[in-house]
């Protein structure tokens, strides 16, 4: 399982909407981006009262990119 699919992973157990979410990814200078998009329906369960959801994911996919010595991980969420 690599990042994205890890990434993937996480966000489908929080969505309501599983098959809609997709996860991108683009390596530049020493640092991984992240782009998650979730529908506009399931962004308030990803987010989470007060980030609380999204901020522990972001903690676990750097927690996987420091085990796999990978760069620092920005996770940036769109909805649609």
């Amino acid at each position: 399982m690599n990042i994205v699919e890890f990434t993937e992973y996480l966000i489908q157990s929080i969505c309501k909407e599983k098959d809609l979410v997709k996860v991108t990814s683009l390596e530049e200078e020493g640092k991984l981006t992240l782009e998650v998009f979730v529908p506009e329906s399931s962004m308030g369960s990803v987010m989470g009262r007060e980030g609380r959801n999204i901020k522990a994911v972001r903690t676990l996919v750097n927690a996987y990119a420091y085990l796999h010595e990978l760069p620092h991980v920005e996770l940036n969420i769109e909805s649609f």
